[in-house]
C-alpha cells in the first residue's frame, strides 16, 4: 500500500491522500484470512454453508458453529473474526426482535440486512472504534418475495446475490457458483454442490482440519440445520469428486 506506514492507517476516521481508509482494507484482509462461508439462493429457498476451521484437536466438534439463527425465517453466517461475527449475529436477532415489537409483523430480509449494513458502517467513522473483521451473509425467505440472499462487507456496504462466498476461497467458490443453475436448482442439490465447492477450496489447506457446517431456510420460511443423513451424503460425495480429480 502506498500510503502505508505514513499515519493514515491510525485511524478508520482518517482518509488517505489517495481516498482510502485503510483500517476498512485491513478488516477486509481479516475475512480473506478465515474459513470460506457459501450462500445460495435455490428456486424455493437459501443454504448456507461453512469451512469452520478447527484450530486444535482438542475442541469439542460442533461446539464454535459459525450459521445462526436470526428469525424463524432468516439466518446469518460470516467469515473473518469469529468474535465480530458472533457480536453482529446478536445484533441482528435485537434489530429483528426490535422491528417485530415496532410494526408487530416479521422483518424483511432486506430490511434487516438494511439495519445491519448501518450498524456495521457506523464503525467506520470514529477514531474511537475500529471496523468489523467480518464479511456477513445473511439469507432468509420472505413472504412475499421468497427466497433472499445479501452480503454486508466490512466497509457497511450490502450486495444482493443469487449466490455468494467470502473468506479465503472465495475466488474459487464463486467461479464454480456461478456454474450452477440455481434458478431451477432444490435445496437439496445445492447441498450437495455447497459440500463439493467447500471442500474443493479446502484443498489448499490440507493440513488444516475442518468442519463442514451446513444450513437452509425452506419454503416453509423456517431455518434449521440440514437433516444429518443428508450432509453425511453431501460430504461422502465431496470426498468422493475430490479422489476422482486426484486420479485424473
Amino acid at each position: 500500500m502506498a500510503s502505508q506506514g505514513t499515519g493514515y492507517d491510525l485511524s478508520a476516521s482518517t482518509y488517505s491522500p489517495d481516498g482510502r481508509i485503510f483500517q476498512v482494507e485491513y478488516a477486509t484482509k481479516a475475512v480473506e484470512n478465515a474459513g470460506t462461508a457459501i450462500g445460495v439462493r435455490t428456486k424455493d429457498g437459501v443454504v448456507l454453508g461453512v469451512e469452520n476451521l478447527i484450530p486444535s484437536k482438542l475442541l469439542v466438534p460442533g461446539s464454535n458453529k459459525r450459521i445462526f439463527g436470526v428469525d424463524r425465517h432468516i439466518a446469518l453466517t460470516s467469515a473473518g473474526l469469529t468474535a465480530d461475527g458472533k457480536h453482529l449475529a446478536a445484533r441482528a436477532r435485537d434489530e429483528a426482535e426490535n422491528y417485530l415489537d415496532t410494526y408487530k409483523e416479521k422483518t424483511s430480509v432486506k430490511t434487516l440486512t438494511e439495519r445491519v449494513a448501518l450498524y456495521v458502517q457506523a464503525f467506520t467513522l470514529y477514531s474511537s472504534v475500529r471496523p468489523f473483521g467480518a464479511s456477513t451473509i445473511i439469507g432468509g425467505v420472505d413472504a412475499v418475495r421468497g427466497p433472499q440472499l445479501f452480503v454486508v462487507e466490512p466497509s457497511g456496504m450490502f450486495w444482493g446475490y443469487h449466490g455468494c462466498a467470502v473468506g479465503k476461497g472465495k475466488q474459487f467458490a464463486k467461479t464454480e457458483i456461478e456454474k450452477l443453475g440455481l434458478e431451477t436448482m432444490s435445496m437439496e442439490e445445492a447441498v450437495i454442490e455447497v459440500a463439493r465447492i467447500i471442500y474443493k477450496a479446502h484443498d489448499d489447506a490440507k493440513d488444516k482440519e475442518f468442519e463442514l457446517e451446513l444450513s437452509w431456510v425452506g419454503p416453509d420460511g423456517r431455518h434449521t440445520s440440514v437433516p444429518a443423513a443428508l450432509r453425511e451424503e453431501a460430504i461422502r460425495r465431496a470426498e468422493q469428486s475430490l479422489e476422482e480429480e486426484m486420479e485424473d
